[in-house]
């Protein structure tokens, strides 16, 4: 599997932001060391946007207009945004793994979503604009500790887009309670760990008509990790190729980009055990 990447996403930081570049960073050595082919990440365009967001949320974050307590309005933001967005979009095209931050799943249509008190260290939903670019059949599996109620906006409703998540309850962004329409929640507790974890994703996974599809999204989050700060679910590191193998049981063309996981030496095993379990069954 291809793993999208540029240098330019670590060159933003706040000392005191769990979403900070050595995330990443970690994970890139790692995988390159482990002989994984990397392609540069290029910018979405303004039109790849707006197919998910509204004008006056763009121009928002492409003038800096705007506060949120979880995501800054770094110098270029809209740049290093836009530049993620369209690594989603190349994996997307070339059925691989975005590595880029910042992470896109918390962003709505309008910025904040779903009663969210934040934009959750996103600005531009990454997996919505690549899911809009191909415009195919697509089932956005979410794996993240926090429910992607940007996404669930995004595509509530939509009928060629199914959504399913798997997160932590409660807590934030205390959404994702309960399955609505096309969109299949799966709130756990914090003590879930692998067999319940993964249990909940077979039933989440029998419930979709695979017939139905032609791709399948997956928002990659790692934070459910059971040394993971922020939304641990007690996973282990090897719960994560169980996870890529039953998603590439599943038979479809896949692609993922990065969202949580905020402990970087432990993220960098995630990410290198779930591509290999995808890797196993595509």
């Amino acid at each position: 599997m291809k793993v999208v990447f540029s240098e330019r996403c670590l060159e933003y930081y706040e000392p005191w932001h769990p979403e900070g570049p050595d995330r990443v960073r970690e994970v890139h050595s790692f995988l390159k060391g482990e002989g994984y082919v990397f392609i540069e990440a290029t910018p979405a365009s303004y039109e790849d946007l707006s197919r998910v967001h509204t004008v006056e949320y763009i121009e928002r974050i492409r003038k800096g207009n705007f506060w949120d307590s979880d995501s800054p309005p770094y110098e270029n933001i809209y740049e290093y945004a836009r530049l993620s967005a369209g690594g989603a979009i190349l994996a997307a095209k070339v059925n691989g793994f975005s590595l880029m931050r910042p992470p896109g799943h918390h962003a709505g249509r309008s910025g904040r979503a779903l009663g969210g008190s934040s934009l959750g260290f996103c600005y531009f939903n990454n997996i919505a604009i690549a899911v809009r670019s191909l415009g195919k059949k697509t089932l956005i599996l979410d794996i993240d500790g926090h429910h992607g109620n940007g996404t669930q906006d995004i595509f509530l409703g939509d009928e060629r887009v199914g959504y399913i998540s798997l997160h932590r309850s409660p807590h934030y962004p205390g959404t994702g309670l309960r399955s609505e329409a096309n969109c299949l929640n799966f709130p756990l507790p914090r003590t879930a760990g692998d067999k319940v974890y993964l249990k909940t994703l077979e039933k989440a996974l029998s419930q979709i008509d695979v017939e139905d599809l032609e791709v399948v999204a997956v928002s990659a989050g790692f934070d459910a990790h059971e040394k993971d700060p922020l939304a641990s679910l007690g996973l282990s590191s090897q719960c994560y190729r169980e996870i890529g193998r039953k998603i590439g049981s599943l038979g479809l063309p896949t692609f993922a980009t990065l969202e949580g996981g905020y402990n970087p030496r432990d993220l960098r095993r995630n990410v290198y055990e779930f591509l290999r379990g995808l890797e196993e069954k595509l």
